[in-house]
């Protein structure tokens, strides 16, 4: 351990912090979006205004799909959940590793449905995620649908 200079012998150490938010924030601006509304939505609740006013800003006119559809994502998980998802504050410029997997898990869903089913699983501990699977799809078909795809 080593002790900060001009300090009384306190230990330093990484933050608990960086533990906690392994992943850096992505850089594309949809997947943003995405993560933003799923922070606001699992912070807030499925009726979240600021999470609704993004997606209308984003899309405009046809931000009913991208929204209805992100609300039944969010439903589906904390419906069918087993295990706690972890997110962080919006502000947050780093992802928990729970956030990663979602990520991930949309980026597999169309191109790698079997990896996409594998991951899920995993992050809410159900054997058949089929449900959700199908609900995640729809949420990267509407984006990609209204020109913002949810590309890595």
């Amino acid at each position: 351990m080593t002790t900060a200079p001009n300090s009384s012998s306190a230990p330093t150490s990484p933050s608990r912090y960086s533990a906690s938010l392994p992943n850096p924030m992505p850089d594309d601006p949809n997947r943003r979006l995405l993560l933003f509304a799923f922070r606001r939505m699992g912070a807030h609740g499925l009726k979240d205004a600021h999470a609704a006013s993004a997606l209308f800003q984003a899309f405009g006119q046809d931000f009913r799909r991208p929204l209805l559809l992100m609300r039944t994502m969010m439903a589906d998980l904390a419906h069918n959940a087993t295990c706690p998802i972890t997110i962080a504050p919006c502000c947050c410029m780093r992802m928990t590793a729970s956030e990663a997997t979602i990520l991930t898990i949309v980026d597999r869903a169309e191109t790698a449905p079997d990896s996409a089913r594998l991951l899920l699983g995993d992050l809410i501990g159900l054997r058949r995620p089929d449900g959700v699977l199908a609900s995640i799809t729809a949420v990267a078909s509407a984006f990609a649908d209204a020109g913002r795809p949810l590309t890595p």
